[in-house]
C-alpha cells in the first residue's frame, strides 16, 4: 500500500492484518481522486475532510497528499489510530490533521459542535458492519459537519445496497471496481 500521488506520491503506508482493517486499495484511491481532481490537480487544496472509519488513514493522508488543508481522521479503534499517527509520522506530516478515537456518531457530532464544515467526508466502515453505513449517512444528512456543496463519498461491497437518500443527501453516482464500489452523496436542495 502506498500513496498514490501529490506530495508524498509513491511513499508507502502501513496497514494491519485481520478484516477489520481493510485499507482502500490503491487502484480504488486512484479512481476515487481521479474523480474528484476531474484533471486538476489542485482541485483539494486547501479543503477539508472527514476520514470516517479511518483505518491506515490512506484515504486521508492521499488527501492531505494532494494538497487538503485539513484532515479529521476518525477511528474508534486504539490499535488502528496507533496506526495513523505512525503513517503520518512515517511522512513527516505535522500539522493539517486531527485524530479523533471516537465512534464516528459522537465524532460527527462533536465535529457539527465545534462548527467544523467538510468539503469532503470518506466512510469505510467494515464492510460486517452494514448498519453504520445508513447511520453515518443519516447523521451527516441532518444537520453533520458539512457544508451544503460537500461531497459524501461511502466505499462498500458492491453487491451491498445503500441508500438512495439518507437525510439530506442524495446518492448522484456509483462506481463498481470488482467487488468494491464507491457511492457518491451530495444534499439536496
Amino acid at each position: 500500500m502506498r500513496v498514490i500521488a501529490g506530495r508524498y506520491g509513491s511513499r508507502p503506508l502501513r496497514s494491519l492484518r485481520g478484516m477489520d482493517i481493510r485499507p482502500t486499495s490503491d487502484r480504488l484511491r486512484e479512481t476515487l481522486f481521479d474523480v474528484l481532481t476531474a484533471g486538476n490537480p489542485s482541485a483539494l487544496k486547501g479543503t477539508v475532510w472527514i476520514d470516517l472509519y479511518a483505518g491506515t488513514g490512506a484515504v486521508g493522508i492521499e488527501a492531505l497528499s494532494r494538497g487538503a488543508g485539513m484532515v479529521y481522521f476518525v477511528e474508534s479503534s486504539r490499535n488502528a489510530t496507533q496506526l495513523v499517527h505512525e503513517n503520518l509520522r512515517s511522512l513527516h506530516i505535522d500539522s493539517g490533521y486531527e485524530i479523533l478515537g471516537k465512534d464516528a456518531i459522537r465524532a460527527l457530532r462533536m465535529l457539527e459542535k465545534r462548527g467544523v464544515a467538510a468539503d469532503y467526508v470518506f466512510l469505510d466502515p467494515p464492510y460486517r458492519m452494514t448498519n453504520e453505513y445508513e447511520t453515518a449517512l443519516e447523521t451527516l444528512g441532518n444537520d453533520g459537519p458539512v457544508h451544503s456543496g460537500a461531497a459524501v463519498i461511502a466505499e462498500h461491497q458492491s453487491k451491498a445496497q445503500l441508500p438512495e437518500e439518507a437525510g439530506g443527501l442524495r446518492r448522484y453516482r456509483t462506481l463498481v471496481q470488482g467487488d468494491a464500489a464507491l457511492s457518491f452523496y451530495r444534499m439536496m436542495g
